[in-house]
């Protein structure tokens, strides 16, 4: 009698399928998050407001909290399959770094909750939703602001010549917890729960700031020493913007906030210090904007192709077009609110080609192959 050998069922194969789809997704994809959330954030408060627009960016924010609901569950899934690859990243100096990422992405979903999400979750949903994002994206953010210099130190293994913008990614988490923060003021109680949490955004502010203020010249000298960075990691440069657009939102928004929370005269001081400090850091940002967007196109002369990295030329961006925002209402020059727009303009249509190469890349299945090395 012959017996007809079956072949084996393939229906528990899915599962290992989509698990295998997680094992090369990093960190760095919560910069999607990022870099869509900004876009209805930044638009919400334009100078210059149509019919229409707060909808759309209601849609964007919306879009911001599905990816990153997704997100979330598919870096669960990498961590539950591929420990390996996670500890890998982790010990990686090239990828821990981007750890910042995932608070950063919380944060900015959490504030747009507060800023355009509210409209169509109502406040009784919104509030709580947005306090959940923001304390978790603020802990994670501290966390990663002390853990991964930390592995900088003790554990990796790095060269003066490797030094690049990502490296500001963990320090850079607690300046967005700094400018989301005094969106809860008015949803505490008067008082000591308000001035503490204007001086807790404060603080985040300063360590933030001096955190940067000591990793920005070690990157620029490494850019004047050693040369341009490799084609895949130049639009990173763009990545230096973050700290310098999201402080001077910060400051800001502690001008908007400060009076009725802390008393007279440090309510006005808070005014004085967002326009000193951030007319000048705004400044700044426009000539290293300059400078980015020739390196850039250097490296497009090059060859430079499509990766994650692209997605450096959003959420940056975007903090710049809220600091212009916040100058503009502070000072009521019109050049500001000229400034904000141009700037949105540039990050609408950044954000509209990283998001169809992505989602290209997605469909392709490229961008969850095995990274290359850079070039």
């Amino acid at each position: 009698m012959v017996t007809t050998a079956h072949p084996a069922p393939t229906a528990p194969a899915a599962p290992a399928s989509r698990a295998a789809a997680v094992r090369h997704l990093g960190p760095n994809w919560y910069a999607s998050v990022m870099g869509t959330a900004i876009v209805a954030n930044a638009g919400a408060t334009l100078p210059y407001q149509f019919t229409g627009l707060r909808t759309a960016c209601t849609v964007v924010w919306a879009l911001s909290l599905v990816m990153l609901a997704v997100l979330l569950t598919a870096r669960a899934a990498h961590w539950i399959h591929h420990r390996d690859q996670a500890r890998a990243h982790l010990l990686d100096p090239a990828v821990a770094p981007f750890y910042g990422c995932l608070s950063m992405a919380l944060l900015a979903v959490g504030g747009g909750t507060l800023i355009v999400g509210v409209d169509w979750l109502g406040a009784g949903a919104a509030v709580p939703l947005a306090t959940v994002l923001f304390a978790a994206g603020t802990a994670i953010g501290l966390a990663a602001a002390v853990a991964i210099p930390y592995l900088m130190v003790v554990r990796h293994k790095i060269s003066a010549d490797q030094a690049t913008p990502v490296w500001l990614l963990p320090v850079v988490a607690p300046m967005v917890s700094a400018a989301v923060g005094p969106l809860f003021i008015p949803h505490l109680p008067a008082g000591q729960a308000q001035e503490t949490l204007l001086y807790a955004c404060f603080a985040m502010f300063g360590l933030s700031l001096l955190a940067t203020l000591v990793m920005l010249p070690v990157i620029f000298a490494r850019l004047v020493t050693a040369g341009p960075l490799p084609l895949a990691l130049t639009p990173t440069l763009f990545l230096v913007l973050g700290p310098l657009g999201q402080s001077a939102t910060a400051a800001n928004k502690f001008a908007d906030f400060a009076p009725g929370v802390v008393p007279a005269p440090l309510d006005r001081g808070f005014l004085a210090f967002a326009v000193l400090y951030g007319v000048p850091v705004i400044g700044f940002a426009l000539m290293w904007l300059a400078l980015a967007v020739a390196m850039v196109a250097r490296a497009r002369r090059r060859g430079m192709g499509f990766a994650m990295t692209w997605w450096a030329f959003t959420f940056p961006v975007g903090t710049c077009v809220t600091g212009a925002e916040g100058l503009a209402k502070h000072t009521g020059l019109v050049a500001f609110e000229w400034l904000a727009t141009g700037l949105y303009a540039l990050l609408l249509t950044a954000w509209a080609i990283a998001l169809a190469h992505t989602l290209r890349g997605l469909v392709s299945g490229r961008l969850l192959a095995a990274p290359r090395p850079a070039k």
